[in-house]
């Protein structure tokens, strides 16, 4: 089982048992949800949909998305990793990095934290040695992740900012 400790962190493999309850809390919130995919919030069965499409992607690719819960408590407080994007074109089939926090850990470096977490296992778990995201128009928060991590903007493609990221110039 794949996992990756932080100071405050565990980015695991996900309990479908476990954890779909409180990701469909979290993927429910219209606010956590307007960047992502369509914007629409998710329900249950899109989000156990959700949970059994990144452990087949982890099984098929070797990569996907963590399940991340705080050390301690144990509280599952989102989803953090990497997929292969099929939009926009720009970055299609290249390896992207993406995340989704409840609302209640928002602004505590909690999605920086666990993205660095994530590209340092592209780069030295997985061997990939660029990493695209996109966020959308507006999304400043996302963005200014981004920038922390060092990602440049590449530009825009269908209401959508494109970054990228060569691993092997990373400084984590």
């Amino acid at each position: 089982m794949t996992e990756i400790r932080t100071p405050r962190l565990l980015l695991r493999r996900w309990l479908p048992d476990d954890d779909l309850a409180p990701l469909a809390d979290i993927q429910a919130d219209p606010a956590v949800m307007r960047y992502v995919g369509d914007g629409d919030p998710r329900s249950l069965d899109e989000t156990a949909e959700d949970i059994e499409r990144w452990e087949e992607e982890w099984d098929d690719e070797g990569f996907g998305l963590f399940a991340v819960e705080l050390l301690g408590p144990g509280e599952l407080i989102g989803a953090v990793g990497l997929y292969v994007p099929d939009a926009p074109a720009p970055v299609a089939g290249h390896i992207g990095i993406q995340w989704r926090l409840g609302r209640a850990f928002w602004g505590q470096g909690y999605a920086s934290e666990a993205a660095h977490a994530s590209l340092e296992f592209a780069l030295q778990d997985r061997g990939i040695d660029r990493v695209v995201a996109v966020t959308a128009e507006g999304d400043t928060s996302s963005a200014k992740v981004l920038e922390k991590l060092g990602m440049d903007f590449t530009g825009e493609a269908g209401g959508s900012r494109l970054y990228a990221i060569d691993l092997t110039e990373y400084q984590g």
